[in-house]
């Protein structure tokens, strides 16, 4: 699967991103809804009765993302102005669009002669088992950010070994549940992101808070960058989708049992199947 890479948003990330885990919000100056903007040399404002700011700025990088699906990676768009025009927007609402639209690694800003609007470069990186996590350009911090995972996995099942309790194993449960779901859906973005909520929570069990939250923020930094799940063509995505559901939902039954040998096994075997970075 290329990946929005699990292992690496889900993050990655970002990907979403793997849009990410979650939105930033930002303070946003407004006008009131009663008050009308003076249009600038022809431009095309929108009216207050079209919809907050914010929604049209949605909409807006919505209609831009449409256009970057339809081209190869690296394709120019067109001009600021150009796409401003196509999307009927103000300038502000635009550069709040492109806000949105850099932050989910869709495309990027070129200045000078020829500059413009270009749909992102995707690299495909890193794998995970018989998938590639689709990255945008943050490919080198993503796969420092696996390895990184990877290495704390271990001591997060430990400390889950140690202090899960019935509520904790019960949340654990219901994000296999949700990655049963995206496997019998064939979503296997879905499945990525249900396996990362997994590993969040198995993190939030640790009272090791430094732990826990460095591992989290690095989950976070490789959905934030995954931009889609792609098949390798290795093995069918399926296939391995319902092994690694398998996979993790024994997981949760070792730790369900206390049973230290088994889940450490399992992990072992987690971040060590060749060419698995899930």
């Amino acid at each position: 699967m290329t990946a929005t890479p699990e292992h690496a948003s889900p993050e990655e990330a970002g990907v979403g991103a793997p849009t990410g885990t979650g939105g930033r919000s930002e303070r946003r100056h407004r006008r009131p809804a009663s008050a009308t903007p003076p249009a600038r040399g022809g431009q095309r404002v929108e009216k207050a009765a079209g919809g907050t700011g914010s929604g049209r700025a949605e909409r807006a990088a919505e209609r831009v993302a449409e256009l970057v699906e339809k081209v190869p990676p690296g394709s120019r768009l067109g001009t600021k102005e150009e796409l401003r025009t196509l999307c009927a927007v103000s300038v502000g609402t635009f550069n709040e669009a492109l806000r949105l639209l850099q932050a989910r690694g869709l495309v990027t800003v070129k200045p000078g002669p020829g500059g413009g609007l270009f749909s992102a470069e995707q690299s495909p990186m890193v794998r995970l088992g018989n998938s590639v996590l689709a990255l945008d350009t943050q490919e080198t911090d993503v796969a420092n950010a696996v390895r990184i995972r990877d290495a704390l996995d271990p001591l997060l099942i430990e400390d889950a070994l140690w202090h899960a309790s019935p509520a904790d194993i019960a949340i654990l449960r219901e994000h296999i549940a949700a990655m049963a779901d995206a496997k019998d859906a064939n979503d296997p973005v879905a499945f990525v992101h249900a396996n990362w909520s997994l590993h969040a929570s198995i993190a939030a069990i640790s009272p090791n808070y430094l732990l826990a939250s460095l591992y989290t923020s690095l989950l976070d930094l490789i959905e934030r960058h995954t931009l889609s799940v792609l098949p390798t063509g290795d093995q069918p995505l399926g296939v391995y989708v319902a092994q690694r559901h398998e996979l993790h939902s024994s997981l949760v039954d070792a730790l369900s049992r206390r049973d230290r040998d088994e889940a450490l096994r399992l992990i072992h075997e987690h971040n060590t199947t060749p060419d698995t970075q899930d």
